[in-house]
């Protein structure tokens, strides 16, 4: 079966909101909602399709997009591929130019609605930041917790709180004032034992690459309205997370780093490759930092994570 390439938009308007559409009841998983866009034509480059789509469906010109994900997709009746840009500066007023309802809503609010199955990765893909902080090793808590408050004043939207060498209980007792530090401001990953997750449902939880390999053959442990991440270095470990279906990953390390100087770096070009037939969103890492997130999107990445890069001075 052929598989069709259907450009899809993310779009940015006032305070973060992004703008969906309502499919008509007589189209393919007509109802449900969607991320405007449309099938590309014959020898058409993608960026020309979109504007095309855009226009056609809401009116509106696109004046800045940049590709955000890409997401090959399987129903029984059709193979699609969705090649989701995200469109952060327009002109004109959208509008529904073929009838359909439109709705701007809060990225938070976007697991409210119906959508197909094929749009998980995209509203991941849609609510994550482009940075993710990983907490360092070897601070005492009162600094820690002194880095993230910085940090989150910063603008940091998700955080891993990585504290590898410190004892379960002291771990247990930060996480508690971390989850209080970062509410209403940025998503938090914790790190452990999956039997703490009860214990901070607030949290969601990012896996090492150990207990991913443990857990992918049993499913998901817990609901989707929890973030599940997971640590991959290669392409095994991606087809396992694809298995546990984890919200995001990262996959690591690009670039020699200090914290793990015995590791063998992937490079950029190895890191795009294995990114090219990834449908989940995915964080670069490993000596990179905030000036690589515009190549980190052209290989296909949500972004840059990073414990230095980003840690305030």
């Amino acid at each position: 079966m052929k598989r069709i390439h259907v450009m899809a938009a993310v779009i940015r308007g006032q305070g973060g909101r992004i703008l969906i559409a309502r499919r008509a009841e007589s189209q393919h998983q007509g109802g449900l909602w969607e991320f405007p866009g449309g099938k590309l034509e014959a020898d058409e480059a993608p960026r020309a399709g979109l504007a095309r789509e855009l226009a056609e469906e809401l009116g509106i010109r696109v004046e800045q997009a940049r590709p955000l994900i890409t997401i090959p997709h399987d129903y029984p009746d059709k193979h699609v591929l969705l090649d989701v840009w995200e469109v952060t500066a327009f002109s004109g007023e959208p509008h529904g130019a073929e009838g359909q309802p439109l709705a701007w809503v809060l990225p938070k609010e976007l697991p409210n609605y119906d959508f197909p199955a094929a749009n998980a990765p995209i509203i991941a893909a849609a609510t994550l930041p482009a940075q993710y902080l990983i907490t360092p090793d070897g601070l005492e808590v009162p600094a820690l917790l002194q880095g993230l408050q910085a940090a989150l004043a910063n603008g940091i939207g998700l955080v891993q709180l990585r504290a590898p060498n410190m004892y379960d209980p002291k771990y247990r007792d930060m996480a508690v004032d971390a989850v209080g530090l970062c509410a209403g401001k940025a998503l938090l990953m914790l790190k452990g034992p999956l039997e703490w997750t009860g214990d901070f449902p607030a949290a969601g939880w990012h896996l090492s690459a150990e207990q991913l390999r443990k857990y992918a053959p049993l499913g998901r442990p817990f609901p989707k309205h929890r973030w599940l991440a997971a640590s991959c270095h290669n392409a095994e470990e991606l087809q396992l997370a694809r298995q546990l279906d984890v919200d995001f990953v990262t996959l690591s390390p690009v670039q020699p780093t200090q914290t793990h100087p015995e590791a063998t770096p992937l490079g950029w070009d190895a890191a795009q490759q294995l990114l090219a037939g990834f449908d989940r969103p995915a964080f670069l890492l490993g000596g990179v930092g905030p000036e690589d997130q515009a190549r980190a999107w052209a290989a296909g990445a949500q972004g840059v994570a990073g414990i230095r890069a980003f840690w305030p001075a």
